[in-house]
């Protein structure tokens, strides 16, 4: 490994845009921690910092929960000026706020303007201008950085029967790759992840434990856990990352390899009961 390339994070204020959820955002702001930064980690709901997040800092990690919507100009507002109260340097900004509620899968055919507005606000929008105001203020200190976002899987490929979803995930990967080469010679490097089926709270809302399909669908025989997404997350926010811009980075354990999960009514088989499945597929 070259001299002055390491995890380490000493020193660096990171902001982690949905860490109250218990899962990947909580992993993450854990792990950024625990690898020297100072992390701004923000959520709408103060109960879920209440829960998953004031533990870290119970733990002695530097762990600054901070209760803000980011999908707002105020709250992007309030998370840069706790940013601005601390010491250490400006550095990185993970974004892992979004998502989708089970009552947003359906045909496409059924999909609302209002339906696609919400889900383009949740997972597009407010990545997007979070990582605007964090790039604006690390221009304006001359200081370089690291911003990642999450995608997903379903950005990556077709989303069947959650074409908002998948289609705002998509679009995190090409905002990813327009924003690097906007601020590559700033030396703000902007990446993307993209999860596959991975164990957390927000996935159990819709998929269900079968051992033997994840065997059948994934290469690797299982599902992610929020520790694995956060490590390559972690390592895309690192110096052990720096000559690596535009990028999104697949984490999936070869479900894309296979790309075999989906039944003989094109619908994911790993979606949690029939009767669901009947419903959103109903045209």
């Amino acid at each position: 490994m070259a001299a002055g390339i390491s995890l380490s994070l000493e020193g660096r204020v990171v902001v982690v845009s949905g860490a109250g959820g218990g899962g990947i955002g909580t992993t993450v702001t854990r792990l950024a921690a625990e690898a020297g930064a100072t992390v701004v980690a923000v959520s709408r709901s103060q109960d879920n910092l209440d829960e998953h997040v004031a533990p870290l800092a119970g733990d002695g990690l530097s762990v600054v929960p901070v209760a803000a919507d980011a999908s707002t100009d105020d709250g992007i507002a309030t998370v840069l000026s706790a940013v601005r109260d601390l010491d250490g340097d400006l550095y990185g900004l993970v974004n892992i706020a979004g998502g989708a509620a089970p009552s947003t899968w359906m045909p496409a055919t059924r999909v609302n303007r209002d339906d696609w507005r919400a889900l383009f606000a949740a997972n597009l929008e407010t990545a997007f201008f979070m990582s605007q105001a964090v790039a604006a203020e690390l221009r304006s200190r001359g200081r370089k950085g690291s911003i990642v976002s999450v995608s997903s899987i379903s950005g990556m490929n077709t989303a069947p029967f959650h074409i908002a979803y998948g289609t705002a995930k998509a679009a995190i990967v090409a905002m990813t790759r327009t924003m690097a080469v906007e601020l590559a010679q700033a030396g703000i490097r902007v990446n993307a992840v993209a999860p596959g089926v991975t164990e957390t709270a927000a996935s159990r809302m819709y998929v269900d434990e079968d051992p033997e399909r994840d065997r059948t669908a994934i290469a690797m025989g299982r599902r992610g856990t929020p520790e694995e997404q956060a490590g390559a997350i972690l390592f895309m926010l690192s110096d052990l990352s720096s000559y690596i811009t535009g990028q999104t980075l697949l984490v999936d354990g070869g479900l894309n390899l296979k790309w075999s999960h989906l039944g003989a009514d094109n619908t994911s088989l790993f979606l949690k009961d029939e009767s669901f499945r009947q419903v959103i597929s109903r045209h």
